[in-house]
């Protein structure tokens, strides 16, 4: 077998993948703009530039590419949420009391840049979130229970005084602020936005 002939499977895998992420950058996009029920299969592949029929070598349906974007992304929020959190975390006694306020810095610098960077899924989740089938609606609630979790006990730590249940109701709070605000704010400069939503999230977290 040649060199050329072992690089060809490879090729093909990348060309798949690469079609793959196109799709789902469509469906992202007309997903925001139009909402779910307003999306046909038919819009996705023209949007990619392939048949309907081609979608399915990727996708079984458009619920399945909604479970891929909405399930993907809360994972990614939980797993770059968990892994900042236990940079400082001592697993005898929770946080180290000393890095609580460092480490929510870093968290609302890591959703921040979500929330900038990806407002169209934002709005997805918002509306679609019931689109999904329920088990992955149950997967998306789990993830996103943890990840409010996690953020809700760094609070705690950061603010003694505070019960865990005022944390986490402070921590919905800047949530519901960080998500909306982009969107909300399209006129301004990104920097502006930025600089004022860290300094926002942190006031509504108790941060000096």
């Amino acid at each position: 077998m040649s060199i050329s002939d072992e690089a060809k499977p490879t090729a093909r895998a990348a060309a798949k993948a690469a079609r793959r992420e196109q799709l789902l950058k469509v469906a992202k996009t007309l997903y925001a703009r139009h909402g779910f029920h307003g999306v046909r299969l038919d819009d996705l592949g023209k949007g990619a530039g392939i048949s309907a029929p081609a979608v399915y070598r990727h996708f079984s349906s458009k619920e399945a590419v909604l479970e891929e974007l909405l399930v993907g992304i809360s994972a990614y929020l939980q797993s770059g949420g968990e892994e900042i959190v236990s940079a400082a975390w001592d697993t005898a006694s929770g946080i180290f009391p000393t890095e609580a306020v460092p480490t929510l810095r870093r968290l609302i610098d890591f959703h921040v840049d979500f929330a900038m960077s990806e407002p169209e899924l934002i709005r997805i989740q918002d509306r679609d979130l019931e689109a999904l089938p329920d088990e992955s609606r149950r997967t998306v609630r789990r993830l996103q229970r943890a990840y409010v979790s996690r953020w809700a006990e760094v609070v705690e730590a950061a603010h003694p005084a505070w019960t865990l249940e005022s944390a986490t109701v402070r921590v919905h709070a800047a949530f519901g602020m960080m998500n909306s605000t982009p969107h909300q704010a399209r006129r301004s400069s990104a920097e502006v936005v930025g600089v004022e939503l860290r300094a926002a999230a942190a006031a509504a977290l108790g941060l000096s």
